[in-house]
């Protein structure tokens, strides 16, 4: 089975930009906690919300120099107490 899983896997050429979708209850604190992981000269964020307007969603774009960077800002993001769900 393993095999069959690195045939599926993207080929992605570094340094490339990488586009994090980052979901959260508060939009301030959902910010803020993008900041503490990610410098803001960086990035760019963007808002967007659910339409009942319980969830916030921030869309995190920036370029990432390597898999081992994309995954550990993935790690940082999904380990946030203000983030609930990272795709």
């Amino acid at each position: 089975m393993k095999q069959d899983e690195n045939k599926c896997k993207a080929e992605l050429k570094y340094p490339c930009q990488w586009l994090y979708k980052v979901i959260g209850l508060d939009r301030k604190k959902l910010h803020r906690a993008l900041l503490e992981i990610i410098d803001e000269d960086s990035c760019e964020i963007s808002f967007s919300s659910s339409s009942k307007g319980k969830y916030h969603c921030l869309n995190l774009e920036l370029t990432v120099k390597s898999e081992e960077e994309r995954n550990s800002i993935y790690l940082a993001l999904k380990n946030h107490p203000q983030v609930k769900i990272v795709l």
